[in-house]
């Protein structure tokens, strides 16, 4: 036979028994290395070894994967097909490994987080905390900002989002979902009335945030949207404060649920206007689609999920 004929007459019975995911390993590595030699010193075997398997993975295939000449050697269009099936099937692999071994390792090093400001404090802040006096090797840094971060740019590992997410490299793993809703103080209830259909709100003082939204606020009945125009002497640029405002009587406002959800517990505010909430907004950890994710990374989206999970899902 000429040098780059196959014999595809191999017994089969032999073929069949081959290794092939070890046959795999030494395909992807004959063409990373860029040669038959270079192959078996970086897998540690003898050349002879390295061409049997090579060809008794061609023959198993029944199709030739490289063009070998003394001098160079290249992929062929099968080969190009099948080399990045083998690399997904051997990345798989080694993800669950990794995954495993996960288990019965320290998790250590650095791990960056982000979260919008108030849902930082008031649930990421104590979950971290916890999560480092169980993982002393961990060394967290939290970063919280209320505008959508590049995690990819800024080298983040691990963001807490609420809301829609948009199509992305990201890998989203939904924990909870977050209501918007309107409230009021119960004194403020009772002097203004409690409203039976957002439009009562048009007349009323409303807390209010700066910006486009500050005069519209958005409700929904009979799954469609519709916008309410309101009106007040207060306008804030920051959630806390307009809480508090809130709070103190001064009209009703339209927030996040987690962010009067403690005021709501005490009885200092109450939810009106359910029946015209909008669908919940999901409550999302989201971090890099990269395979083999470090222990530490995999164990923290774990323990914020069972953190969040049981308050927001």
């Amino acid at each position: 036979m000429g040098q780059n004929a196959v014999d595809y007459s191999t017994n089969r019975s032999n073929v069949t028994r081959m290794d092939k995911l070890r046959a795999m390993q030494t395909f992807v590595k004959v063409v990373d290395e860029g040669s038959l030699t270079a192959a078996a010193s970086a897998l540690h075997t003898s050349l002879p070894a390295v061409v049997r398997t090579l060809a008794a993975l061609e023959a198993e295939l029944q199709v030739r994967l490289l063009n070998r000449t003394t001098r160079r050697q290249s992929l062929t269009d099968e080969g190009r097909t099948y080399l990045d099936s083998c690399r997904r099937i051997l990345a798989t692999i080694d993800e669950a490994q990794a995954v495993l071994s996960a288990r019965h390792v320290e998790p250590s090093g650095q791990l960056v987080l982000t979260a919008p400001v108030l849902f930082g404090q008031m649930h990421v802040a104590p979950a971290v905390t916890r999560f480092v006096q169980r993982y002393p090797a961990v060394h967290c840094r939290m970063e919280f900002s209320d505008r959508v971060v590049n995690l990819l740019e800024e080298e983040i590992d691990v963001g807490v989002r609420i809301g829609p997410l948009a199509d992305s490299t990201l890998v989203a793993r939904q924990v909870g979902r977050i209501r918007r809703v309107v409230v009021a103080t119960p004194d403020f209830l009772r002097e203004h009335g409690v409203p039976a259909h957002p439009d009562a709100l048009n007349h009323a003082s409303c807390v209010r945030f700066i910006g486009n939204a500050a005069h519209w606020w958005t409700f929904q009945q009979e799954g469609r949207p519709f916008y309410v125009a309101v009106s007040g002497n207060l306008e804030f640029n920051q959630t806390a404060p307009a809480v508090a405002a809130c709070a103190a009587g001064a009209g009703f406002g339209n927030f996040l649920s987690y962010q009067v959800a403690p005021l709501v517990a005490e009885g200092k505010l109450r939810i009106v206007l359910e029946a015209f909430e909008q669908p919940p907004w999901p409550l999302s950890l989201i971090y890099p689609n990269a395979r083999l994710l470090p222990a530490r990374t995999r164990v923290f989206v774990d323990w914020m999920k069972d953190e969040l999970s049981p308050q927001f899902g």
